[in-house]
């Protein structure tokens, strides 16, 4: 079993996709299609996609528009709907099936959930299945529907909200550009602490490799930007757009790491209410954010017992 990817190029209108590709044991075996967030890059699947080609798939795991080498977009847009829109074209690419898994971690949690929240009839082969990582569904925020239930969710959010201050920090103009050197060493050891040595050095010059040049650096940024401004998409992703704060449709594995210091565990109880039947959540044990990192065979067992079921 080759560990190493190839690379792939996949130009669309508005952007040229790097894509890494660890090919399956059969080339017509299904597509697990793995979306990065921030900060982070393909290169952070790169544990779990060989577990994930010896249980049979082919793993697509494109770098976000902006993240070097992808191209920066030439229409600007960094919405959801985006990255949304260019999951499938890299998945279109590669000849999708009915058996494909969607994986998706932070933004790529977000984007995913997107996907999985698409009407039946939305795409011509819909996935299979999704699973989740880290960021989960806004759909869970909604207001619960008992006072008790309401209470708890509002109780969690004042230590959220304190974690979350780089979602503000990232709207100021002209101090974040100028923050990445300090900013994404720190994120990475806030996030997963136990995440150290020589594996966090790799993948913290991944992420360098990535998003360190300013331009990408404010590219980055365009996501947190665009979410928070609440700007309208180009009208190639509004329609895909729409679904992201949706409740997804498709059996959903939502994994979340016990030690994540970006967003909490605790909230995994109101995700289940939110989920489609068949769903399934988990907390891995000795993981922060990055667990498919942290805990790649753990997460792999997880994730291959549930598109099994």
């Amino acid at each position: 079993m080759n560990a190493e990817p190839r690379s792939v190029d996949i130009a669309t209108p508005a952007v040229t996709l790097r894509v890494l590709v660890w090919d399956g044991p059969e080339p017509d075996a299904p597509i697990a299609l793995c979306l990065h967030g921030f900060p982070d890059t393909a290169y952070g699947f790169r544990k779990l996609a060989p577990l994930l080609v010896a249980a049979g798939y082919r793993v697509v795991a494109p770098f976000m528009r902006g993240y070097a080498p992808s191209s920066l977009p030439t229409d600007g847009s960094y919405h959801i709907g985006a990255v949304m829109h260019d999951a499938l074209r890299v998945r279109d690419e590669f000849g999708p099936s009915d058996r494909d898994l969607l994986i998706g971690h932070d933004w790529g949690a977000i984007a995913a959930t997107g996907l999985a929240a698409l009407p039946a009839d939305h795409l011509p082969v819909p996935f299979a299945k999704a699973v989740i990582m880290s960021v989960p569904p806004s759909a869970g925020f909604r207001a619960p529907s008992s006072a008790a239930d309401r209470g708890r969710l509002l109780a969690k959010l004042p230590a959220q909200v304190l974690r979350s201050w780089y979602l503000l920090f990232f709207q100021l103009p002209w101090l974040p550009e100028r923050s990445k050197a300090r900013m994404l060493p720190l994120l990475w050891r806030r996030w997963s602490p136990g995440y150290t040595g020589g594996d966090l050095a790799d993948d913290l010059a991944h992420v360098e490799a990535a998003i360190g040049a300013p331009a990408r650096w404010r590219a980055a940024l365009g996501t947190y930007r665009a979410m928070g401004r609440n700007t309208l998409p180009p009208a190639p992703y509004s329609e895909l757009h729409r679904h992201w704060l949706s409740a997804p449709k498709l059996p959903v594995l939502y994994l979340h790491g016990h030690d994540d210091g970006c967003f909490t565990p605790g909230f995994t109880p109101w995700v289940e209410k939110v989920l489609a039947p068949g769903s399934s959540t988990g907390i891995v044990e000795h993981a922060g954010h990055f667990l498919q990192l942290e805990q790649p065979q753990r997460v792999a067992e997880l994730i291959i017992e549930f598109a099994h079921l």
